[in-house]
C-alpha cells in the first residue's frame, strides 16, 4: 500500500507561496471555512527573511476574485488591507501608430462581448468596423472606463459584479494579509529560515531541506515559489531553462511608486499601457498612490535613457516636476523565458521559479492561481502515481506558455509603429514563432474564433485575440454571406449593449466613489 502524500514544503512566500499554500489548504484541510480537527495535509512555508518581495505584480485578472474566495478571504478586508482598487481590463495608449492622439487607443476589457454564448459577433461587427470600435460594439467596459466608472455599486454582494473585474493592489501588503489569514486560519506553517543544503533519496526525489536555524525539514511534494532563482526546480533539479528573449525583447524595467498631490485624483478603473520608443509603460493607479513602471529591451536603450523616458511620462502625467525629481526608480532584471517543465520528479515550481516573460497584460499572476488550483485540485494521492498526474500538468503549462508568448507578441507584430527600430525588430519573422504567423495568416480570412485554440481552459480566450487585433486596426476580409436570422440577432444583441452601456453610465459610481463607501460601509456578504 503506497503511502498517502500528507507532507507538502512550500519554498518561498510572496504572492506564489502564499496563494499556494492557501488554495492547498482551503481544498484539502477546510469544509465551509472551518479547519478541519486533523488536516489531510500538513503545509509548511519556509521563507527567507531577508528576501524582500518584488512589489510589482499589482494587477490581477477577475479569476482572483475565485481565488480569494475560496481562500476565504472577505473582499471588503480585501480592498481595505491591500489598498486595491478595481481593474476592468487594459488600455493601450499608441500601441497603433506612431501618432500620439485621444483615437490611437483601445481596451482590452475582462468581459466577454455580449452575447457570446448565442453569437460570435465579431463578423458582424466588421463591416462597421469604420464607425464603432469592436470593444464599444460588443462590451460596454469600453465607454464606462473611459469615464473611470467601477464595476459594481456598494449594494453588490462581495465578489459579484454589473462588469467583470480583477484588482489593482499593493503586492507587498497582499502576500502580508495572505500570510496571516494563511497561518491563523488555515494551519498553514511558517518557518523564517534559510534553505542551505537540498537532499536528494535515491531515486533522485527531493526528501528534506536542511535549514540554517530549523535543521532537516522533510516532505513528500516539494513546491519551489524562490522566484527567478528557482532553487529547486531549476538550480537544484536542472530542468532546462527556454529562453524567449529572440521573440520578446523585454529584459529590463524601472519602476516607480507616484504619490497623488492631489488626494481627490480620479483612479483609473483599468489598467494604462503605452507606447515607447523602446518598450512601454504600465501605469496602475491604487487609492493613494499610481504603479508606475518602464519595460525596455537593453539591446535597443540603456538605463540612463530609460529612466528619462520613465520620468517624462509622470511628469506629462500630472505630477509635478518637484515631486518627479524625489522619485528614484526601483531597476528590475527580466529573463524571459520559462522552464521546460514545471514539475519534475516531486518538485513542482510555481510563479517565477517556473518562467516569467513580462508584465504585459498581467498573466504571471493568472499562471500562479492555474498552478496552485490545478494543483490543489490534482493533489495526487501517492507518489506511485505523481508522474501521471506531473506529466498532464506539464503538458498544460507548456500549452499556456506557448499561447502567453503568442498573444504577447501578437501585440507588437500587428503594430504600425515605424519610428523607432525596436518595433520595427519585433515585426522581423525570424522573431515571430511559426504557430503565431499561421494564425496572422488565417485572420486575414475570417476573424479569430474557439476553433483556434486546440485545448481547453486556455487562459486567453478567442474573444482576447478579438479585442486586441481589431484594437490594432488588423483588417480581416468581410464574410462573404451571413443568415439574415444570425443578422438579426446580431443585431438586437449590439442594440441590448448599447442600452445596458448607457444605464450603467447613469448608475455606476466612479472607481474612487465606490472605494470610500467600501472603505466606509463595505459589500454585503452573500
Amino acid at each position: 500500500m503506497q503511502k498517502p502524500i500528507t507532507q507538502i514544503v512550500i519554498v518561498g512566500g510572496g504572492t506564489a507561496g502564499w496563494i499556494t499554500a492557501g488554495l492547498l489548504a482551503a481544498e484539502h484541510n477546510v469544509d465551509k471555512g472551518v479547519l478541519a480537527i486533523s488536516p489531510k495535509l500538513n503545509i509548511t512555508l519556509i521563507e527567507s527573511p531577508d528576501v524582500a518581495t518584488i512589489g510589482v505584480g499589482e494587477g490581477t485578472w477577475p479569476s482572483m476574485r475565485s481565488t480569494l474566495s475560496k481562500i476565504g478571504i472577505d473582499e471588503n478586508d480585501f480592498i481595505r488591507r491591500c489598498d486595491a482598487s478595481f481593474k476592468q481590463g487594459s488600455r493601450f495608449i499608441n500601441w497603433r501608430t506612431d501618432a500620439v492622439d485621444k483615437s490611437n487607443s483601445y481596451l482590452h476589457p475582462f468581459s466577454l462581448p455580449h452575447g457570446h454564448q448565442e453569437l460570435d459577433l465579431c463578423p458582424f461587427w466588421l463591416p462597421h468596423s469604420e464607425k464603432v470600435s469592436f470593444a464599444q460594439a460588443v462590451s460596454s467596459q469600453e465607454v464606462l472606463s473611459q469615464l473611470g466608472l467601477a464595476p459594481k455599486t456598494i449594494s453588490s454582494a462581495q465578489y459579484h459584479f454589473q462588469n467583470n473585474y480583477g484588482y489593482h493592489l499593493n503586492a507587498g501588503k497582499f502576500s502580508q494579509l495572505l500570510l496571516e489569514h494563511c497561518t491563523q486560519k488555515l494551519g498553514v506553517t511558517h518557518v523564517r529560515d534559510h534553505v542551505e543544503h537540498i537532499v536528494n533519496n535515491e531515486q533522485g526525489d527531493i526528501e528534506k531541506l536542511i535549514t540554517q536555524q530549523h535543521g532537516e525539514i522533510s516532505g513528500q511534494l516539494f513546491i519551489d515559489c524562490t522566484g527567478v532563482k528557482s532553487l529547486l526546480l531549476g538550480k537544484h533539479l536542472q530542468v532546462p531553462f527556454l529562453c524567449q528573449k529572440s521573440v520578446l525583447f523585454n529584459d529590463s524595467a524601472l519602476a516607480m511608486q507616484v504619490p497623488y498631490e492631489d488626494p481627490a485624483t480620479a483612479i483609473a478603473s483599468c489598467t494604462h499601457s503605452t507606447a515607447q520608443p523602446n518598450g512601454w509603460i504600465w501605469d496602475i493607479g491604487l487609492p493613494t498612490r499610481k504603479g508606475v513602471g518602464y519595460v525596455y529591451s537593453s539591446s535597443h536603450s540603456n538605463d540612463s535613457q530609460a529612466e528619462q523616458v520613465l520620468r517624462d511620462y509622470v511628469t506629462a502625467n500630472g505630477t509635478s516636476n518637484q515631486l518627479a525629481s524625489q522619485l528614484e526608480p526601483r531597476k528590475l532584471n527580466i529573463n524571459p523565458g520559462y522552464h521546460a517543465k514545471c514539475w519534475q520528479n516531486n518538485c513542482i515550481a510555481i510563479g517565477m521559479a517556473a518562467g516569467f516573460i513580462e508584465p504585459l497584460e498581467a498573466s504571471a499572476l493568472a499562471l500562479i492561481e492555474w498552478t496552485a488550483s490545478t494543483l490543489a485540485q490534482q493533489l495526487p494521492p501517492n507518489r506511485q502515481v505523481m508522474d501521471t498526474i506531473a506529466d498532464r500538468v506539464n503538458l498544460r503549462y507548456q500549452q499556456h506558455w506557448q499561447q502567453i508568448i503568442d498573444f504577447l507578441k501578437l501585440h507588437y507584430v500587428i503594430s504600425q509603429r515605424e519610428a523607432d527600430a525596436y518595433w520595427r525588430d519585433h515585426r522581423d519573422s525570424s522573431s515571430i514563432p511559426e504557430r503565431l504567423q499561421a494564425q496572422l495568416e488565417l485572420w486575414r480570412y475570417q476573424a479569430p474564433s474557439q476553433h483556434d485554440i486546440s485545448y481547453k481552459e486556455a487562459l486567453f480566450p478567442a474573444a482576447s485575440f478579438q479585442y486586441v487585433l481589431y484594437g490594432m486596426g488588423f483588417q480581416t476580409q468581410l464574410p462573404s454571406h451571413v443568415k439574415p436570422s444570425q443578422l438579426q440577432l446580431a443585431q438586437r444583441l449590439f442594440n441590448d449593449n448599447q442600452q445596458r452601456t448607457q444605464a450603467l453610465s447613469k448608475s455606476l459610481p466612479t472607481n474612487r466613489a465606490l472605494l470610500a463607501k467600501v472603505a466606509q460601509y463595505g459589500f454585503p456578504k452573500l
